[in-house]
């Protein structure tokens, strides 16, 4: 197939912190912004461009008849195997450069692309073609001795530098692979070293770099693979520029199949990213957190107090969606957006997202910079705005577009944000402090209490007064609300498996919103139903059912962020940060000691 189109979210993805790629299960490099998570597409084949056969890099074997992948272990290194009817193989391996040097942890806008001969005599095609303008046209091309540059049209300059003939590269001409190739593509920067070299001296670092960090996480007893690869992925989103957490890397792949729910998840939804932060510290990486809460800190001196849902992140608060035209879409099921318009939404669970990621600030010991009566300060300014709105309607974290009510789950947040402000003064030793919050958490838990629980059947609705039952309900437990043997809790767990599970699938709701009815599960809602359903004391269903959900994992253990109950298949932004963190929680939750296996 010469299009680099894929048929299915079969891909890998590999990343530093500067930039993400995901590479399809050929080795073609099919979706890559530059110069960051949030720029121009470079590689956009995902998206389907509509009138030029480009943006994707491949390396096209002869006579090539089948394809595996796989990580190295413990690491962002991705490996495609290509074998040719001839018995001809090459290895390609695939890696965005990160690792410490000089006191700091290098992430350039690069990626290195290794050819490798495995068997026979493979004859291969490089074929680089980057496009610009989300898809519009292909950049301004010159090239030199080794090699070729290209202009994108923010003046961003990408330069593919290789040790293969140049014209195998710049003209696509066929060659017999009887060596190592290497293909650097990154800034316009001349190379002080061969590719060789440096490609292999990155390797190196980058492996090193990727198997310390995994080796000092903490993580459960069993599926450790499944987690280690969760983890790695959730670093992947991190921006390390400013330390923001992007929902995902793509936009507009749609939640199921010829809707118009296609969105763009490059931006840091304060939401996600708090999830993302708290599962990070589970397994011990309290870097990501730190590295966040100065993301937050910067948007909070600008924001007089009021903070929106999400952000860009260069700090953005304005992101106006519009469409590009020129990309048809994921499978051509457009339209493709840029922006979100979700910015403008009034989403008041935002205050409690922002105390509950920094909480653990002030416990842990293990912080060179622990949290302190200034930190707790700037953690007030956002407990007295969910004081403010704990009874005020809003679009809810399922950011209805259309419709606008008192949502129990960001009444909850408002509540958890006094709570735990309560707590942090108490542990600072400010007394007045803490008795201040407590009680305001306890007014808020009352109106809950009083407003949120169904008069007939005891069970957690959606709403205040309302009859309708949402995924989120099912945190209640985990965010210390309820006690999960409070009836209340048991009743609402019991409702949702019978109302909003299909199968092995779990939806966020299933009434109609602003754009009909749902018709995909929103994966983080199922691993939800697995933590509640461990928490209830049904530990073997549980079980099952993450057995169940772990298999619906493309072939290199990622998630995007919807399933199809009807045919299994993956459907939303890829990889979704929400999938990958109910997939830590919910290993935690229900893994055996490390003593009972040894």
């Amino acid at each position: 197939m010469s299009d680099g189109k894929p048929a299915s979210l079969d891909l890998g993805v590999i990343g530093n912190g500067t930039i993400g790629a995901l590479v399809d299960a050929r080795g073609r490099i099919v979706w890559c912004c530059l110069p960051a998570f949030d720029g121009d597409p470079a590689f956009c084949a995902l998206l389907s461009p509509r009138t030029v056969d480009a943006g994707w890099f491949d390396v096209a074997l002869e006579g090539e008849r089948r394809s595996n992948q796989r990580y190295v272990d413990n690491s962002a290194v991705l490996v495609t195997r290509l074998d040719a009817d001839d018995g001809s193989a090459i290895e390609i391996t695939d890696f965005a450069p990160r690792y410490k040097q000089y006191g700091r942890v290098f992430h350039p806008m690069a990626i290195v692309r290794t050819l490798r001969p495995l068997a026979g005599t493979p004859r291969v095609t490089l074929r680089l073609r980057p496009l610009t303008g989300y898809g519009a046209r292909a950049p301004d091309r010159t090239s030199g001795s080794n090699h070729v540059r290209f202009v994108l049209e923010d003046g961003t300059v990408l330069r593919a530098t290789t040790d293969a003939p140049l014209p195998m590269l710049r003209d696509e001409l066929p060659f017999l692979l009887d060596r190592e190739v290497h293909v650097l593509l990154g800034p316009d920067e001349t190379l002080t070293e061969s590719p060789a070299a440096h490609a292999r001296a990155a390797l190196e670092a980058t492996l090193g770099y990727w198997r310390e960090w995994v080796r000092y996480l903490s993580i459960p007893a069993e599926w450790q693979d499944a987690v280690i690869r969760a983890a790695i992925t959730l670093k992947l989103c991190q921006y390390e520029g400013t330390g923001a957490i992007v929902a995902a890397m793509t936009t507009s792949i749609p939640e199921a199949p010829h809707t118009v729910r296609n969105w763009d998840y490059r931006y840091c939804w304060l939401r996600d990213a708090a999830f993302v932060v708290r599962a990070l510290n589970r397994l011990g990486a309290t870097r990501s957190m730190e590295e966040y809460l100065r993301y937050l800190y910067n948007l909070a001196a600008g924001a007089d107090g009021d903070l929106g849902p999400v952000y860009g992140i260069h700090f953005e608060r304005e992101l106006f969606e519009r469409e590009a035209e020129h990309l048809a879409g994921y499978r051509s099921m457009g339209p493709v957006r840029i922006g979100n318009d979700a910015w403008q939404q009034q989403q008041n669970d935002v205050y409690g997202s922002v105390v509950l990621a920094a909480v653990q600030l002030f416990f842990d010991r293990r912080l060179e910079s622990p949290g302190d009566a200034a930190a707790f300060a700037r953690l007030e300014a956002a407990g007295e705005a969910a004081w403010r709105l704990h009874d005020r309607p809003d679009a809810g974290l399922w950011e209805f577009r259309g419709r606008a009510h008192v949502h129990t789950y960001s009444a909850v947040m408002s509540w958890a944000a006094c709570d735990r402000l309560s707590r942090i003064a108490l542990h600072l030793g400010a007394g007045e402090r803490a008795a201040f919050w407590s009680d305001r958490a306890r007014r808020v838990r009352e109106l809950i209490l009083a407003r949120a629980v169904h008069p007939r059947h005891g069970y957690f609705v959606d709403a205040f007064d309302s009859e309708r039952l949402d995924a989120s309900l099912l945190l209640l437990a985990d965010l210390r609300f309820v006690e999960a043997d409070d009836p209340r809790y048991i009743a609402t767990v019991d409702a949702i498996g019978r109302e909003l599970r299909q199968g092995d699938y779990l939806y966020r709701y299933v009434t109609a919103d602003d754009f009909g009815m749902p018709e995909t599960s929103f994966t983080i809602c199922s691993f939800w139903y697995v933590e509640a359903l461990a928490a209830i004391g049904r530990a073997e269903e549980a079980r099952a059912l993450f057995e169940q959900l772990l298999a619906r994992r493309n072939p290199l253990g990622l998630l995007s962020e919807d399933v199809h109950p009807d045919t299994g298949e993956l459907w939303g932004n890829f990889p979704q940060t929400y999938s990958l963190v109910g997939l830590i929680n919910a290993a935690w939750r229900l893994s055996r000691s490390w003593e009972s296996l040894l």
